[in-house]
């Protein structure tokens, strides 16, 4: 039996899974020693490029001499330098803080790092999972498109997979929304991860099948069963992932 006190969690996500949601719950159902995460609301995995007021802003990398920071706002607004902090709000920009972060002796080492990313990714940026696939270097691979679902997701698992070796990585799919249209372009998502997982050789944990949160029974911009809103868990619905996510990890952590 896995002694999970000695364990380290990494977390990387969107508003479901930032500060102490169903992430926390894995933490504290298994005992684990640390719970270092790096999710922000409103993120996605990819780069991307807005243009606001004249400008035309970026993702920066997180380690940039000029790096604006992160923002987790949605609201519609003209003001470039917001923008610019949206623009940096995705994995690939949070996987290199994370590295910084363990450089610097902010975090742990990771034994276990788990995604939870895609609720608010767009179709038309899934981009071609066979195609970022291939070739085995990151560096210089012409392949990785990290404007795109598919190679954002390569480079941030393989990255972490390469940084710590030791680690296991797991992929938690997003859950089901109240919103039948939304769930479809989850599940375009969720078909991309599934390729991307089966490439890297990482396990993917299928909450949108499995853990119990159902579009059934939650309201479209309203409190269901477990959504607050009909996207983002109340106490109720953060309880039950992190169950589900816990047991998922408990019995497949070797």
């Amino acid at each position: 039996m896995t002694d999970f006190s000695e364990l380290n969690l990494g977390i990387d996500g969107d508003s479901i899974t930032a500060g102490e949601q169903w992430s926390f719950h894995v933490y504290k159902n298994l005992g684990m020693k640390s719970h270092s995460n790096v999710a922000v609301g409103s993120s996605v995995w990819y780069k991307r490029t807005f243009e606001v007021a004249g400008k035309t802003v970026t993702t920066q990398d997180y380690g940039a001499a000029d790096f604006a920071g992160i923002s987790d706002g949605w609201e519609p607004t003209d003001d470039p330098a917001e923008m610019q902090k949206r623009a940096n709000n995705c994995a690939v920009v949070h996987i290199q803080r994370f590295l910084a972060e363990v450089k610097s002796g902010n975090f742990p080492k990771p034994d276990i790092f788990a995604f939870a990313m895609g609720t608010n990714d767009l179709t038309e940026f899934i981009g071609d999972a066979d195609k970022a696939l291939l070739g085995k270097e990151l560096s210089g691979n012409e392949n990785i498109d990290l404007f795109t679902e598919a190679g954002a997701a390569r480079w941030c698992i393989q990255t972490i997979q390469e940084n710590f070796p030791e680690a296991r990585v797991f992929v938690m799919t997003p859950i089901q929304t109240a919103t039948p249209e939304h769930n479809k372009k989850i599940e375009k998502t969720i078909d991309c991860l599934t390729r991307i997982c089966r490439g890297l050789s990482v396990q993917l944990i299928d909450a949108y099948s499995n853990c119990g949160i159902c579009e059934k029974f939650e309201v479209i911009g309203g409190r269901g069963k477990y959504l607050k809103d009909g996207l983002h868990p109340d106490v109720e619905g953060q309880t039950l992932e992190g169950a589900f996510a816990s047991k998922e990890i408990r019995n497949n952590y070797f």
